[in-house]
Order: C-alpha cells, then sequence, then structure tokens
C-alpha cells in the first residue's frame, strides 16, 4: 500500500524548525524562482525485482506551500525504472529499464489531469544496465549512461517526445586500483552542461569524467578536448552536479564517499580539482556508499547521500571559490537513500529509501541548509528517483 504517515517526533522538530526562521531565510526563499500557488506532480521510479518490488512508476501531486504529496499511486507499469528525466515542456517523461539484458529507455505522455503516463515508445539503450539519463535544455536529444557494459549513449528527440534508435553509442575503456569493482568501465550518470554544449558522464569504473560535445540538432555526441577530468584513483564517481553560477562542478564518489570539487572552464568544456572532502562523520569506518549529489538553486549549500551510514550530507559552498564545508549529516529515517532531490522551491529535500521502501520529507533551513524532518514520510516499494513535472 502507499501511504502517507506521521510521526509526532518528526512533526515537534518541524514545528521548532519553522519557528525559528529569520529575515534572512525569508530572503532566500523569495530569490527561488517559483511562481506563488504553482503545483506540481511528482515521479518516482522504482525497481520492480525482489522483496518487496514495486510495479513501475508511482506519482503524488506536490503542493509547495504546505510541503505536502497527495497520493495518485501508480502511474504506469514497466520494468525497472529505476530513473527518470523530465522534457523541458513538461509533456513528456522518460526512463531507463534496468531489468533484462539488454537495456532499454522508455518515452512516456504526461496526463496533467489524472497523473497517468502512456507509453509512447521503447527502444535499446544500446548497452547493459543504463542507470541515469538525462535530456537537454532544448528537448531535441537525450543521452543515457550504461553501467553495465560502460558506455554512453545519445538519441534524438522527436517532436511527439517519442525517441529514435541510438544516433551515438560510445564504449568507454580503461579501468581503476580496485580489482572487484574497476576491471572495466561503468557508466552511472550523464548531465548536460549549463550551456548545453557538453554531456558529462561519470564512470565509477575508470575513476573519469568524460565530457562530449553535444549537438542536439543531430542529437550525436563526440569526444571534447580535452576528454575527461579525473578523480582520486579508487573513488569510483557516481553523480555530478552543476552550481547554479556554472562555475563549479562537483562528483560524488561512491567508493570514496567524498565528494569532488572542480572549477569548470565553460568554454573549452575542462575541469580542474580543486578540493576532496569526506561525506561522512570523523572517524566512521563501517561500510557505507555515497550516491546522489544535488546544489541548492540558491547556490549556498550542497548536499550528498551516504548508503550504510543511511544519511544526507550538508555542506555549505563557499560563492568564490566553490569550496565546500562541512555543515551535518542528517539521518534518512531508514535504509539505503540511493536518490534524494530538491523541491524546485529549494525548501524541502525528499530523501528516498530504497531498502526500507520510504520517502522521508525534510524542511531546508534557508540560512544555514540544515534539515530537519516534517513528519511525512511515503510508503513507496523500493523508491529510486524522484522528478518534478509542473501543472496548472
Amino acid at each position: 500500500m502507499l501511504k502517507s504517515r506521521s510521526y509526532l517526533t518528526f512533526s515537534l522538530l518541524a514545528a521548532l524548525c519553522f519557528g525559528c526562521g529569520g529575515p534572512a531565510e525569508k530572503e532566500s526563499v523569495e530569490k527561488q524562482p517559483e511562481a506563488a500557488g504553482q503545483q506540481y506532480l511528482a515521479y518516482f521510479g522504482t525497481y520492480t525485482q525482489g522483496e518487496n518490488a514495486g510495479k513501475g512508476i508511482y506519482a503524488y501531486r506536490f503542493d509547495p506551500a504546505s510541503g505536502e504529496m497527495t497520493e495518485i499511486g501508480l502511474a504506469v507499469e514497466v520494468g525497472s525504472p529505476s530513473f527518470l528525466a523530465v522534457h523541458p515542456n513538461n509533456k513528456y517523461l522518460y526512463a531507463v529499464t534496468e531489468d533484462g539484458k539488454e537495456g532499454a529507455v522508455s518515452a512516456f505522455e504526461i496526463d496533467h489531469q489524472s497523473g497517468k503516463l502512456t507509453l509512447l515508445n521503447q527502444v535499446s539503450s544500446q548497452g547493459s544496465g543504463p542507470c541515469h539519463l538525462n535530456v537537454d535544455a532544448t528537448g531535441k536529444m537525450l543521452a543515457v549512461a550504461n553501467y553495465g557494459s560502460g558506455g554512453t549513449s545519445s538519441f534524438q528527440v522527436n517532436a511527439d517526445g517519442t525517441l529514435s534508435e541510438a544516433v551515438s553509442a560510445i564504449q568507454h575503456v580503461g579501468s581503476s586500483v580496485d580489482e572487484s569493482r574497476q576491471k572495466g568501465p561503468h557508466g552511472h550518470s550523464v548531465n548536460f552542461s549549463p550551456d548545453n554544449r557538453f554531456v558529462i558522464t561519470a564512470d565509477l569504473g575508470t575513476d573519469k569524467l568524460y565530457v562530449y560535445k553535444a549537438d542536439p540538432a543531430t542529437g550525436k555526441i563526440e569526444p571534447n578536448d580535452p576528454p575527461s577530468g579525473e578523480v582520486k584513483p579508487g573513488s569510483g564517481p557516481r553523480h555530478f552536479t552543476f552550481h547554479p553560477s556554472g562555475k563549479f562542478c562537483y562528483a560524488i564518489n561512491e567508493m570514496g564517499n567524498t565528494v569532488t570539487a572542480f572549477d569548470w572552464d565553460a568554454a573549452r568544456g575542462a575541469m580542474q580539482e580543486i578540493q576532496m572532502i569526506s561525506t561522512l562523520p570523523e572517524g566512521y569506518a563501517e561500510t557505507t556508499h555515497t550516491a546522489e549529489v544535488r546544489a541548492h538553486p540558491s547556490g549556498k549549500f550542497l548536499y550528498g547521500s551516504n548508503r550504510g551510514h543511511d544519511s544526507i550530507a550538508v555542506f555549505s559552498v563557499d560563492p568564490a571559490t566553490g569550496k565546500l564545508t562541512a555543515v551535518e549529516q542528517v539521518s534518512t529515517g531508514g535504509g539505503a537513500p540511493r536518490n534524494f532531490n530538491l523541491d524546485p522551491t529549494g525548501k524541502y529535500l525528499f530523501a528516498e529509501n530504497q531498502n526500507s521502501n520510504t520517502v522521508v520529507a525534510f524542511a531546508i533551513d534557508q540560512a544555514s541548509g540544515k534539515l530537519t524532518p516534517t513528519g511525512q514520510v511515503l510508503n513507496i516499494p523500493r523508491p529510486v528517483c524522484l522528478r518534478w513535472v509542473p501543472v496548472g
């Protein structure tokens, strides 16, 4: 069953948090780009294999004024739609399908009234284990990272939202120092640069951040010069994000439990490391792996998730240098937060606890970036990814 629960202790903490907001908090929130009264559909990708498996993509309605999620239910039944991406026109949604020997990418049309999704078409990801995807700013191309086979594929997006067969399929080559996990390449995420000129693929197996030139007119990608950025050997870069200023970018390293910060040269598509910082409390030595990384829309904070420690690491960002300072690590109230996302207003963070089948909501203090549980907990089977669609 999908439902919401409230916990008294969470609610009391949330009340205390909201009661202490001062002028700085109000100013920061007002600078966020959301219009008053804007409503959203929230879509959750899940795993459909294993214990407590989901059935596909689940939908909720989200009111940013109250922070409340209202259940819609199963939006579409599809095999392991772990990660999702939304077209910039908000009419179409895309999902990778991880089950099966050959990976796939599916295109869906969004019904804004009901929240339901209708399959438009499905194409091969041109690799095994596709685990992440994104649509470019023009809505004309889509890129996918294939974890199992270790590569990056790209597709044209047609005017009706359907996908072409792959127009580019680039196989990564290489390995790194960890023989158990880095014998070969493992593409783990794809992100378009703020100016839409490049695609960056974080590859856990090679410890590289591959940079590709993007051509929305054809949907094709090709290696950039320089072709990649790098992280410390054995780090295992997983997900990646840009700072809202476009001057900095960050890779969260699954195996090293660190975030690597870079200066970003937008003209050349090049990155230069400026810092590496742990996502964990000092002295923590148990097994844990990072997963997601997100920058706050204000540019003041960065967030990363720890699976094992089961927490969100909060960092403040120096606006001049892009360097990070650890603020806190907050329990996600569940197991293995594989993904999390901030709502479009920057007031809330929703952590998806894959192993405990819950999504826990947190209020974001706009002055410090600190997180406080709101008391809202959604029960969703094996949640992996959350994406937003504005409606109304």
